[in-house]
């Protein structure tokens, strides 16, 4: 529920003009804060702004793959995966960093 919020707040604002938004809930000290976005994304990749540019969130979300919570390290590893089938190259060369 959390994550269909996160798109329609995106939706609203606009995804790009989100971003700065984006960054300050994934730097949030609450592991459920950071997991709505992180989940939100797995919806936003169809959106106009993130289907053209796949890297932005792909990078945003790959900066939490070392989280101490285990929970959000797989909502990372879940997202990039699903990612993954529309963005193969541009996920293996995020983790490949």
């Amino acid at each position: 529920m959390l994550a269909k919020a996160f798109d329609h707040h995106c939706s609203i604002t606009g995804y790009e003009q989100s971003l700065p938004k984006i960054k300050t809930w994934l730097n949030d000290s609450n592991a459920n804060v950071k997991r709505a976005v992180i989940e939100g994304f797995r919806i936003c990749m169809g959106r106009p702004y993130f289907k053209e540019h796949p890297k932005v969130a792909i990078h945003l979300i790959s900066a939490h793959r070392s989280e101490d919570s285990e929970y959000l390290r797989k909502s990372v590893g879940n997202a990039l995966r699903d990612i993954g089938k529309k963005h193969p190259a541009e996920v293996s060369e995020e983790l490949a960093t």
